[in-house]
């Protein structure tokens, strides 16, 4: 069905039919997600329900969009990130899927926001967001719509961060689901497709051997630890930068060197922040770095690293490749930053693979469905889905991989539930 008489700001129409090839593509290899799908074309649990996203726009999460809007929802797509947006994607959901989507690659700030304005005169009732941005916009300008909305689910660690911050306040107006928190979400996605993804986005960017370089992995949560992990498998040195003494000591227990970014950054090839935070890779951290140092930033935002601050430091700035940037500063020095400073694995690549996104959307669209069930039930928490929920996922997953597991024999549970000798 073609759906073209649509409100939409989208790049160009006519790639519609490469977007509809790649959104098609991406779901042969997410079975969970079409599991669930199935299930909700049947039961229609968002039947006569808005929903606004706000999301990267790409080949697998148009598919989490077609599936929620199989579940009967009445969605609307705007990007969560100027540079992430697939265009051919975005047209094939707005000619094929009938979902309006505002979402232009390299679109300006003004445009950004005017998009999440407009997912939000929507009058959504649920909400996916990636960031946290369209609720923060709920809670600062928007505070009229909150009393209708059910509640929303967070995709990415920084948007946890901002929703803990809101509950901790007690300005949290409705149930959030942090996605993130899920096993078969952080375990997955975070671990190998962070990792990957990360390392594929330089790759792409600078063309650069890995292997024997030092490269510094600022943040050793989960998707730090993918990052190591990954660079670790490729040849190099890895040292990682971190403020949890835990963490620390488990990265140093991993094998790593673990050292201050200020020491770090005089040893460095390659910089990769993962923390959420702002500005872990600072002005005199970048200062100080080796002539011909790779930096790239693989957290939600653009401020992990401070690249605005190094342009006061900056003479020239040449675009070496389409991600890749040399700032030739005042000491001498040139530095090379990957994808602006921003999300590297989905500015200078694509991404997550499909596989590993079917876990991650399977979470979001029953993340959704359990507010949904639950309406006027939760407090206006950050809630984590129940483990039952992530057990079913896991089981789905491994089922569409051809995988078995044991089970546990009567004696052995009576065993476990038995305090007896």
């Amino acid at each position: 069905m073609l759906m073209t008489e649509m409100k939409c700001d989208i790049k160009d129409m006519g790639l519609a039919e490469q977007g509809k090839n790649q959104i098609e593509w991406a779901f042969k290899d997410m079975p969970v997600l079409k599991q669930i799908q199935k299930r909700f074309i049947q039961e229609q649990p968002f039947k006569g329900l808005k929903l606004s996203a706000c999301v990267h726009v790409t080949k697998e999460t148009a598919a989490l969009c077609v599936v929620m809007k199989s579940g009967g929802a009445d969605a609307v797509l705007v990007a969560s990130n100027p540079l992430s947006t697939q265009d051919d994607v975005a047209a094939a959901l707005v000619k094929y899927y009938g979902i309006p989507t505002y979402a232009v690659a390299g679109e300006t700030v003004e445009q950004y926001k005017s998009h999440i304005k407009i997912a939000l005169d929507h009058n959504p009732d649920i909400i996916i967001d990636d960031g946290c941005d369209m609720v923060s916009m709920i809670h600062a300008e928007r505070p009229e719509l909150a009393s209708k909305i059910i509640g929303s689910t967070e995709e990415t660690t920084t948007g946890i961060i901002r929703l803990q911050a809101l509950e901790a306040q007690g300005e949290l107006r409705f149930p959030a689901v942090g996605v993130n928190t899920s096993l078969t979400k952080h375990l997955y996605d975070n671990r190998y497709g962070t990792g990957q993804s990360a390392l594929d986005g330089v790759l792409r960017a600078a063309n650069i051997l890995i292997a024997g370089k030092t490269v510094v992995v600022s943040g050793y949560g989960w998707c730090g630890k993918g990052v190591a992990l990954r660079a670790k498998a490729m040849g190099a040195n890895v040292i990682v930068c971190e403020v949890d003494p835990l963490k620390a000591l488990e990265a140093a227990m991993e094998g790593y060197r673990v050292m201050p970014i200020a020491k770090a950054a005089l040893e460095g090839d390659i910089f990769l922040t993962v923390t959420g935070d702002k500005h872990v890779v600072d002005v005199q951290h970048l200062l100080s770095m080796k002539d011909g140092a790779f930096v790239g930033n693989v957290g939600h935002f653009d401020w992990e690293v401070n690249v605005d601050g190094l342009k006061e430091h900056t003479t020239e700035i040449r675009k070496i490749r389409p991600s890749l940037e040399e700032y030739v500063l005042d000491n001498g020095k040139s530095i090379y930053v990957i994808a602006e400073g921003r999300l590297v694995n989905l500015v200078a690549a694509e991404g997550h693979p499909a596989s590993v996104m079917d876990m991650s959307f399977a979470n979001q669209a029953l993340g959704i469905e359990y507010l949904v069930k639950n309406h006027g039930k939760l407090e206006n928490k950050l809630y984590t889905l129940p483990h039952e929920v992530d057990v079913k996922i896991a089981e789905l997953k491994l089922k569409s991989m051809g995988i078995e597991i044991d089970s546990l024999t009567e004696e052995q549970e009576q065993y476990l539930n038995s305090w007896k000798f």
